[in-house]
């Protein structure tokens, strides 16, 4: 179905940068996203949705009120994040491109181009309308694609009352690609017994199983002296980090797939004083995750071996588990998106995701949260884009969902 403002909602939210502050030590971690989940609180309150409130982790909720004689149709939920990753996210330009013939490059700045012979999945989107970013930015559609379609879906039954429906919760939050959005989410406050993450991307996509995650901090403190007389005693802490990493197994993003697990270096940066690493570490099972763990550690003992005292210090914990461990046992939600998909003519792709979302942390907090999809690929960078079309199925999903709820 068309939706007259999902695409001008979308675009709308996409040109203000809310990226999220991996450094920061409040919450949210960033004013640009505070500003932008006000917008968002007005927004509801204006289009009609009531009990709109903002929670103490800066969550923004609210309610659609259950049609007459459907108060008794359990509350579900629809959930998305307002903060973009960690790329530049400074005067986003999104760029619509009408009737894409699926087999040429789009040109998107004068060094920078969608080409299918790069990204064969184009292929896919022939005579789709795409939304895509100046090659300068990233797009944003992780995840202002979702907040625009929950928005869009909500606006739709408010505006056409005959769709009889039960009570519908939706929240807004920030910090989701910095792994602490969620940590503290209030199931009780929201009201649902079960929602979901509009968070996905290609669609079909219906994802209830995610990696266990952890993330790892190393610390070195060298011993700086000249070159010329460190023999015995400098001790170099860039390359003591670097000899722990090529200790771990060559088990890394661009060696893995589908079920494998992998170690993540996401930067290192240093002197010859001191130095600091962050990794991050993904595995399907929790066992293997504390495996892979226990192998880091090893690493670093190692290293430390090698000298006089230790130059390593290492610091872990965990981000999330898989949330399949949780809803293995509690498919309803599963099973209700399943339907919703088949009605609308779409094949599910139950695929375990290569990552994680809000909904993992909000499953374990007692709400099961599957994450359906939003009609974006390839995130976080210049070659972001969306579909209209896919979008578009995304808030049928969403309204699909909701009827099937509600019979």
């Amino acid at each position: 179905m068309k939706y007259e403002k999902l695409v001008d909602r979308f675009i709308g939210y996409a040109k203000i940068n809310t990226r999220s502050n991996e450094a920061s030590k409040t919450v949210p971690s960033d004013p640009k996203e505070v500003a932008f989940l006000k917008k968002l609180s007005e927004e509801l309150t204006q289009i009609g949705l009531s009990d709109v409130r903002t929670m103490p982790d800066g969550y923004v909720f609210a309610k659609l009120p259950a049609s007459k004689g459907k108060e008794t149709v359990t509350p579900i939920g629809f959930i998305s994040h307002v903060d973009t990753a960690d790329f530049n996210s400074e005067n986003i330009q999104p760029q619509i491109h009408e009737n894409y013939d699926g087999q040429s490059a789009i040109k998107l700045s004068d060094s920078v181009s969608l080409d299918p012979a790069v990204f064969p999945n184009l292929h896919n989107y022939k005579g789709h309308t795409l939304i895509t970013t100046d090659g300068t930015t990233l797009l944003g559609a992780d995840d202002k694609a979702g907040v625009a379609e929950i928005i869009t879906a909500m606006s739709y039954l408010l505006d056409h009352p005959e769709m009889l429906h039960g009570e519908i919760e939706i929240a807004f939050g920030p910090d989701e690609e910095i792994g602490i959005g969620a940590d503290h989410f209030d199931t009780k406050n929201f009201g649902a017994k079960f929602a979901y993450t509009v968070d996905g991307a290609i669609k079909g996509e219906l994802q209830w199983a995610t990696f266990s995650a952890s993330a790892a901090t190393i610390k070195a403190k060298g011993t700086q002296v000249h070159p010329s007389s460190g023999y015995g005693k400098l001790i170099n802490p860039i390359v003591a980090i670097i000899d722990a990493f090529n200790l771990l197994p060559n088990e890394r993003p661009e060696n893995t797939r589908g079920d494998e697990g992998y170690y993540y270096l996401l930067d290192l940066n240093g002197d010859g004083d001191s130095a600091e690493a962050h990794l991050i570490i993904r595995d399907f099972k929790r066992d293997g995750l504390k495996q892979r763990k226990q192998i880091l550690a090893d690493a670093v003992k190692q290293v430390n071996a090698q000298y006089s005292h230790p130059v390593l210090d290492l610091n872990q914990y965990d981000q999330y588990y898989n949330m399949a461990d949780v809803l293995k046992d509690h498919l309803e939600s599963v099973k209700l998106a399943e339907a919703a998909y088949k009605e609308l003519g779409i094949t599910p792709n139950e695929a375990p995701v290569r990552g994680g979302t809000d909904g993992s942390k909000i499953t374990f907090l007692g709400m099961p949260t599957p994450n359906i999809f939003t009609g974006a690929e390839n995130l976080h960078g210049p070659y972001e884009f969306a579909s209209v079309q896919d979008m578009e199925l995304a808030v049928d999903v969403v309204l699909k969902i909701i009827a099937l709820q509600s019979k």
